[in-house]
């Protein structure tokens, strides 16, 4: 009884700052709420709802989240496991490399994004414009011509460490005679890493997908300081949707419906991908 009452206050105080914002978001989603027109206020009922579901620009917004996601997952697992298989190895500076190409994940989401638009992105005086000029071809307008590629590329280059660091303390638990028995009865590189490697890299893999998609999800930094969400709704997804909602067209009850969405979601998500981690865990 002793430990319960001194719980409590922690408790509580989580609680409250869980369920009160989500309340708010509740019950703005269910009213009629602009700021530009304070005159249109009252009960909306499931209006804000069903002007969202039937608005085209959700549904936009929702398949260019879900492409986001799954392409930044793609190449982060795929390259995050190329890249811990590599750097196991013994090489010269391997300590040094390993520092290296971890420290883009500790660079702020912002940051990130005012480099890769201004350093290497620009059409003009960007790395990657000189180095297509350098091979004679013509540079690329990246966030006018391929903006949720850039998205891509900009997000992927944050993730890429935060799997490669998760990925690589795992092979490092890696059994070494285990692989030295494998090779002894003549696996190569390739079998090794196929039938070893990768099955002992199970685990962390789903580990990875959980906290990388359920950030993922909510990727706004990188579109709002790069393309805005454009050209017209090109790179836009649902986190940088009910922000226009709600900081652009002063739509309180539509962004909090937008919210309610997202939450919804996200929820979906999380309950898929923690049932799967807890499959992994079990064998």
């Amino acid at each position: 009884m002793r430990t319960l009452f001194l719980q409590a206050p922690a408790v509580s105080m989580l609680l409250l700052w869980m369920l009160v914002p989500l309340g708010m978001t509740l019950w703005f989603s269910f009213q009629r709420y602009n700021l530009l027109n304070p005159m249109i206020s009252g009960f909306a009922g499931l209006d804000n709802y069903t002007y969202l579901l039937t608005d085209p620009a959700l549904w936009t917004a929702m398949g260019n989240t879900l492409l986001l996601v799954g392409w930044v997952l793609a190449i982060t697992v795929v390259g995050g496991t190329l890249l811990a298989v590599l750097f196991q190895q013994e090489f010269f500076g391997r300590g040094i490399a390993r520092l290296l190409v971890i420290a883009p994940f500790f660079v702020m989401p912002t940051v990130s994004a005012l480099i890769w638009k201004n350093m290497m992105m620009h059409p003009v005086n960007g790395v990657l414009a000189w180095l297509f000029n350098l091979f004679g071809f013509h540079a690329v307008d990246w966030f006018s011509s391929l903006p949720l590629t850039s998205i891509v590329i900009i997000v992927s280059w944050e993730w890429l460490p935060f799997a490669l660091l998760i990925l690589l303390t795992a092979i490092q638990s890696l059994d070494d005679d285990q692989v030295e028995a494998a090779r002894m009865d003549g696996a190569g590189p390739i079998a090794i890493f196929w039938f070893i490697t990768l099955p002992h890299l199970k685990r962390a893999i789903s580990v990875v997908i959980m906290i990388e998609m359920i950030f993922l999800l909510t990727i706004f930094a990188e579109i709002f300081v790069t393309t805005s969400g454009g050209p017209g709704l090109a790179s836009t997804n649902l986190a940088y949707l009910i922000y226009i909602r709600a900081l652009l067209d002063f739509d309180v009850g539509g962004a909090s419906a937008g919210g309610v969405i997202a939450i919804v979601l996200a929820n979906i998500v999380a309950i898929f991908l923690v049932r799967t981690v807890a499959k992994n865990l079990e064998t």
